[in-house]
């Protein structure tokens, strides 16, 4: 395994981050625990999850499963960076008023119910999952720093955020002599670019980690036609965003040609898709969501693949990235 800095931290982190959120609602205890096992085991030590993880009924679910999972001890929990998100609704029902998005009512709440799920003291990322309009800075803040002081957490990261609120973050966090955000997990990928406009900018000139989330665009970019012609095409190949978005010709041909490019230049779909993030400025690491052992070991060997100029030029030609703003869109 290869490892980097989270951001501008000294946190050391593996370049893939094990995520979680299909633990419970696809993969079952024991095999979740097996993969956790096998990913620490390949050097895999950045762990991702959030306190809605499980969803509907079961929200709360994933965190338990981790949480059983670190008491079974043998260092798992020392030797893992562990990362979880706050901000959505985790009560039945019709949501009640403070018991969602960032009030330091709700943080307070979040980060205690986590800990005791996950069965640690603390967290060491805490991630904002979405933007909160209605929650100003000087309040989110000032309920991390509580948090930070009391050891409960130790980096605090953001999700899904336009680059303008981590601009806004991050400089209200300097005037309070806070370190800030640390980090941006986001949608980015070979299919979906729009981050490298703002988002990637905001983060590489604030010193934020940049952590890909659906690397594979739902299996779109895992070669999704090939297993489609073969009749193997299963989860999110067969449903979703990746069957929807091949609806579209000009998507299907779009990754034909991605399919036959790295055919061509004997690599796998999947690997190079993982394996494009791993070259992008400012990238801490993809996240990979295994649902099984078999997919787990697929991601592992991304991190070893190098890409030639001649694909890295062949994927920018199908795959054209918008560019940064304003360049982007002014002219």
């Amino acid at each position: 395994m290869r490892y980097t800095q989270l951001g501008r931290t000294g946190l050391e982190v593996s370049r893939l981050v094990l995520g979680t959120m299909n633990f419970g609602p696809q993969t079952n205890e024991a095999d979740s625990h097996a993969i956790m096992d096998a990913a620490l085991d390949a050097g895999v030590n950045f762990f991702d999850t959030a306190n809605v993880y499980g969803w509907g009924e079961n929200k709360g679910r994933t965190e338990e499963i981790l949480g059983t999972w670190f008491a079974q001890g043998g260092g798992r929990r020392e030797k893992v960076v562990l990362a979880t998100k706050v901000n959505g609704y985790m009560g039945a029902g019709d949501p009640w008023p403070n018991h969602h998005k960032l009030s330091a009512a709700n943080i307070r709440r979040a980060v205690d119910a986590s800990l005791k799920r996950l069965q640690t003291d603390h967290i060491d990322l805490y991630q904002f999952h979405h933007v909160d309009r209605n929650t100003p800075f000087e309040e989110i803040w000032q309920a991390i720093d509580v948090l930070i002081q009391q050891g409960k957490i130790l980096y605090a990261g953001s999700s899904n955020f336009p680059g303008y609120k981590i601009a806004q973050a991050n400089e209200l966090a300097s005037r309070r002599g806070m370190v800030g955000l640390v980090s941006e997990q986001c949608l980015y990928n070979l299919a979906e670019r729009r981050a490298e406009m703002e988002v990637i900018p905001a983060a590489r000139e604030y010193g934020l980690g940049v952590i890909p989330w659906s690397p594979l665009h739902g299996g779109l970019l895992g070669g999704a036609l090939k297993r489609e012609r073969e009749g193997t095409a299963n989860g999110r190949s067969a449903s979703g965003r990746s069957a929807d978005a091949l609806k579209n010709s000009a998507v299907r041909d779009q990754i034909e040609r991605y399919e036959t490019l790295v055919d061509k230049h004997g690599l796998l779909p999947g690997d190079t898709a993982l394996a494009w993030l791993l070259t992008r400025p400012g990238v801490t690491g993809p996240i990979v969501g295994p649902r099984t052992q078999e997919q787990l070991d697929s991601a592992l060997r991304a991190v070893d693949v190098e890409l030639s100029e001649e694909v890295l030029n062949g994927l920018d030609e199908i795959f054209p990235g918008p560019g940064p703003s304003p360049e982007a869109f002014a002219w």
